[in-house]
């Protein structure tokens, strides 16, 4: 039997340790893509739809100009009929192959768009007064927009399933259509001072804006949805219904006729602060840019 010399010994620890160590290191995972559409596009589709589908291209067959009213320049209008692979949103039964317009834009040459079949696409679209139902006839359908079929990405359902999950919560945070009234009071401290919106909403329901000013210039704000109006509630998370509505729905301008009654250098400290409302929620980015509607 041979011995391992001492200094031979120490090489082999050493290179099993290595490998050891090798072993042990995590295989990289790549990320998943991400979805093309920002949180707004699908948001704005959503909120629209009384249905979003999943289904898959069965054919297309692009229209000629004079049966495509209203089409956008550098667009074309699609018949489609589509076979529906489930119903995300939505009261059934629906047609197992469902027809719809779209309009969608040319292709780099000026001509209309190639649709493959079987294409997985996301429709968001309402019913169709007497269209058929159940599965062995092809009923209709209305997309909510004339673009309103976006190619079909397991990101992009994950983001609207998302999204739809938060639409039907209790208390969901409701379309904001304008302001009611504000006001803006000064603190007990100089430089103090607190600034409350209230603002219309779809439902009916009530939202607020209160922002709250320090001595010391510093300023927090927090957004209500309900009659509850508390000046410590969280900021709403960027792509979140909450932002949505607020990013989304108010205007870029505090309409200071709102605030009747309110001495000038209130109006502008109020003006202010809705500034810093705006600035901390952000740009409402969208990557979708639909056609005049027709």
């Amino acid at each position: 039997m041979r011995l391992l010399l001492p200094a031979a010994l120490a090489s082999l620890t050493a290179l099993g340790a290595g490998i050891t160590g090798v072993s042990a290191q995590p295989t990289p995972v790549a990320a998943a893509p991400a979805s093309p559409y920002s949180y707004a596009d699908i948001a704005d589709l959503a909120t629209a739809a009384p249905m979003a589908i999943q289904a898959r291209i069965a054919s297309a067959s692009a229209l000629k100009p004079d049966r495509a009213p209203g089409v956008a320049a550098g667009h074309s209008r699609f018949y489609v009929e589509a076979d529906v692979v489930s119903l995300i949103r939505g009261a059934g039964p629906l047609a197992a192959r469902i027809s719809y317009l779209v309009d969608l834009p040319n292709g780099a040459n000026g001509k209309p768009a190639k649709l493959k079949k079987k294409q997985p696409v996301l429709l968001f679209a309402g019913p169709v007064a007497g269209a058929a139902a159940g599965t062995n006839s092809t009923g209709s359908v209305r997309l909510v927009a004339p673009d309103a079929q976006l190619p079909w990405d397991p990101a992009t359902e994950a983001r609207l399933r998302a999204i739809l999950t938060e639409l039907v919560k209790p208390g969901a945070p409701p379309a904001i259509t304008g302001f009611a009234n504000g006001f803006h009071v000064p603190g007990t401290l100089p430089g103090e001072g607190e600034t409350q919106l209230f603002l219309d909403t779809a439902t009916g329901e009530p939202m607020s804006l209160t922002i709250l000013t320090s001595a010391d210039g510093s300023r927090r704000w927090a957004a209500a949805f309900g009659e509850i109006v508390d000046g410590s509630a969280a900021v709403p998370p960027r792509d979140t219904l909450a932002w949505y509505r607020l990013a989304c729905g108010l205007p870029r301008q505090l309409p200071l006729n709102k605030l009747a009654g309110t001495p000038p250098e209130d109006r502008r400290k109020a003006a202010s602060d809705y500034a810093v409302v705006l600035g901390a929620l952000g740009d409402c980015a969208r990557t979708r840019t639909p056609p005049a509607g027709r």
